[in-house]
């Protein structure tokens, strides 16, 4: 209730009894409303004055006394005045009540008496007090802005600007031998650093480095290898992007995939190491599409650029016709796909058609993607077809004749964290394309196509676009910056910081702020943990996928450890993995095992920034390697996993324990093996893709697609209820039950 409302309650009770009333009533409102100065103390005073018998005392103004009817609030013949005067406030009705209080002309005059000229301006300075209460930014926004001000990067790195650096620029497409010849500038080199997109890069010049006779080191943010037995550095360094050292002196430098430094999420790394590195030669390597900008870059630092031109070493031809099916599949070829469930769909495909396929895609571990690729490359293996995602893109030296694209529509997320389905950009295509017919390869030209034939005009107008020029560097706020922050603002939290600190952060047009949501979702995961600032910051800085549950559970468990001051150790990380692991028996356990691999990546990596917290770097690097190497056999059988997969999905097993899913699978294959006839060359199963099944059952597809008869289902139908039978007598005899257990030991017919 208003305190104007209460007042006139109060003047409504007779003069004899407004005394004895008044103490009361304005000690039950003083804890709502404080205080009773000005108006209401006026009200008070005037109200009283006719009972008073002091000379001197003003009439009051009764126009302020409106009589004021009290609805009772309960049963009281009297009324209940108390609940009246204490119900909670209703907002709308006190702006009402305030709107008109202040628009009256007596109310004007008394607060013109009092200093208050009807000017609301007057009351500003207290909304300041209080939004300043509620916003702290707004103390110190100044000092905020000069930490938060990034409009001179070239300035952060004062070792780089005290040397006169000479930026040469390798520009050319895919497989034009512009990263060769900075590589060669490397190795002849008596110091040098390399700084690749990726781990599988920095592993390959590492070993090329070492192969020819350059002694390096690795630096990646999982693993150092040096290679002196003492432990000395090397003179060389092969490191990924992130990890490259902005202080140590180098005679050579060789930054890349510079177009990277457009990355909405990486770009500051490329950013950082093309101002700060300390190298009397830089080379770059990269689109031509990011020479505008490199060079504008420069021009602020006072350092010219030397641009080479290279052009693609082998010929590349767009074909004039789709794939269309995947019976016209030929050695060589490689199908790029944008979705893991299309890499498990077509890789299914294949098999039924008696071929063998390598699988490659991001969530993959290196030494796996490594296998698989040996494995496609090798002229002795029948593995001829690979599968792969845009993985392919970078890091691996594939021999591939011809890209079919699956689809031309790559999922994405934007600036709001929504997903959208775009085409792929052109730099992308070119990116992707330009796999096939590598110089290196058995393959002297490439050919690109599309699986299907409405995708192919798109293709080719796509590709005949000119790639857009970068016009951007991705920037990044540091450990020391968000401290700075936190010193202002000691009651946010870190998530908080990190918006502020975008808020207020400037920048000149050939910049951007990296998108943080990934950095703010680690900050947003261990808020509740009590961490140092600095601690809290290295955590959210680790890379994880946050599309995967249990690695960032493992992230907050490992920060739970971690304040606990409780060192991680080998045991106790083997008993959180449940280690030892099985081999994946379907789709859904290969990814649990990807998702174990990425766990023991991320303690690797912590085990760099906190070795004491985190001290058995190797033997968790052991245990991974035996790890890679169940996923590779998990990989190298595919097409099993997903057959297993797709079978108790199409055929829900799982409510008939007593089948036995080998005896099944064995009873499809033999029955259709004999309709197939020499179709199959060497088929390895025959259940059809799950794709565009629509709601057919699998015995339908299978009669459609020509691989059964009725007259075999029929018997498959017939065969299937002996087996049952049989299988519910051996239960019953036996007193087990078939349903298995994650620990249990494999059978050799499981699959």
């Amino acid at each position: 209730m208003s305190f104007s409302r209460c007042a006139l309650l109060w003047a409504r009770l007779p003069a004899g009894r407004q005394a004895g009333h008044r103490a009361a009533i304005c000690s039950a409102l003083r804890p709502h409303f404080g205080p009773f100065p000005g108006l209401l103390g006026q009200v008070s005073v005037l109200a009283t004055a006719s009972s008073s018998a002091s000379g001197g005392s003003k009439i009051p103004n009764t126009s302020l006394f409106v009589p004021l009817t009290v609805k009772p609030q309960g049963p009281s013949a009297d009324g209940d005045v108390g609940a009246e005067l204490t119900r909670p406030l209703d907002k709308n009705e006190v702006k009402k009540v305030l709107d008109k209080f202040y628009k009256r002309k007596e109310v004007q005059k008394l607060g013109a008496d009092y200093g208050l000229d009807a000017h609301v301006d007057d009351l500003f300075p207290f909304f300041l007090r209080h939004a300043k209460q509620i916003f702290p930014v707004l103390d110190c926004k100044d000092d905020l802005r000069k930490i938060s001000d990034l409009r001179i990067p070239p300035n952060w790195y004062p070792d780089a600007r005290a040397v006169q650096r000479k930026i040469i620029f390798h520009s050319g497409p895919t497989n034009s031998g512009k990263t060769y010849h900075a590589i060669q500038k490397y190795f002849s080199a008596k110091s040098g650093v390399y700084c690749g997109p990726l781990k599988l890069l920095a592993h390959e010049i590492f070993e090329k480095s070492n192969a020819a006779g350059v002694p390096c080191d690795l630096v990646t943010g999982e693993e150092r290898v040096t290679v002196h037995p003492d432990g000395k550095q090397a003179s060389h360094v092969s490191c990924t992007v992130e990890m490259c050292s902005v202080t140590t002196p180098y005679e050579v430098a060789v930054i890349d995939e510079i177009q990277m430094i457009r990355d909405p999420a990486r770009g500051w790394a490329w950013t950082r190491a093309l101002l700060g590195l300390c190298a009397e030669e830089v080379h770059l390597c990269g689109e031509p599409a990011a020479i505008d900008l490199v060079m504008e870059l420069m021009y602020t630092t006072g350092e010219e650029v030397e641009v080479r031109d290279y052009k693609r070493l082998t010929p590349i031809s767009v074909l004039d016709h789709a794939l269309e099916s995947l019976d016209n599949l030929r050695p060589g070829d490689c199908i790029v796909c944008f979705s893991k469930n299309d890499i498990y769909s077509v890789s299914r495909q294949i098999e039924i058609r008696g071929l063998e396929s390598a699988v490659i895609y991001g969530s993959l571990p290196p030494g796996t993607k490594l296998a698989q690729a040996k494995k496609f490359n090798d002229p002795n293996d029948p593995c001829k077809i690979l599968v792969a995602t845009d993985a392919i893109g970078m890091g691996l030296n594939l021999s591939i004749r011809r890209i079919i694209f699956y689809s031309l529509i790559k999922p994405s997320i934007n600036e709001k964290g929504e997903k959208e389905l775009e085409p792929i950009t052109t730099s992308q295509a070119l990116q992707i394309a330009g796999r096939a017919g590598r110089f290196s390869s058995q393959f002297k030209e490439g050919e690109v196509t599309t699986m299907n034939h409405e995708d192919l005009s798109l293709l080719k107008e796509i590709l005949k676009r000119p790639v857009d020029p970068i016009t951007a560097a991705g920037l990044h706020p540091t450990a020391e910056q968000i401290e700075m922050f936190a010193y202002h603002l000691p009651d946010a939290t870190l998530s908080n910081l990190i918006d502020i600190f975008v808020d207020f952060s400037q920048v000149d047009g050939q910049y951007f702020v990296c998108n943080m949501d990934d950095f703010k979702f680690s900050a947003e995961l261990i808020q509740h943990i009590p961490l140092s600032l600095r601690v809290r910051y290295i955590f959210c800085t680790a890379p994880i996928n946050k599309k995967q549950p249990f690695v960032c559970s493992s992230l907050l468990q490992f920060a739970r450890q971690y304040s606990r001051n409780e060192p991680l150790t080998f045991a106790w990380l083997r008993r959180y993995i449940k280690w030892p692991l099985l081999p994946p028996r379907n789709i859904k356990d290969l990814m649990d095992l990807e998702a174990v691999h990425d766990v023991l990546d991320l303690y690797l990596w912590l085990s760099y920034r906190f070795m004491d917290m985190f001290p058995d770097a190797s033997l968790i690097r052991d245990l991974q390697k035996e790890l890679d190497g169940i996923i590779q056999d998990g990989v190298h059988n595919i097409t099993k996993l997903i057959k297993v997969s797709e079978t108790h999905k199409l055929l829900n097993l799982e409510s008939f324990p007593s089948v036995s899913q080998s005896r099944l699978s064995g009873t499809l294959k033999s029955q259709a093996r004999r309709t197939r006839g020499t179709k199959a060359l060497g088929s390895k199963a025959t259940e059809p893709p799950s794709a565009n099944a629509g709601e057919l059952s699998l015995a339908s597809r299978l009669v459609q697609q020509g691989l059964l008869t009725p007259d075999m289902l029929k018997q498959l139908e017939k065969e299937w209820m002996t087996q049952q039978t049989e299988c519910s007598k051996e239960r019953t005899e036996s007193g087990t039950h078939p349903k298995g257990t994650r620990r249990k030991k494999k059978e050799p017919d499981s699959d």
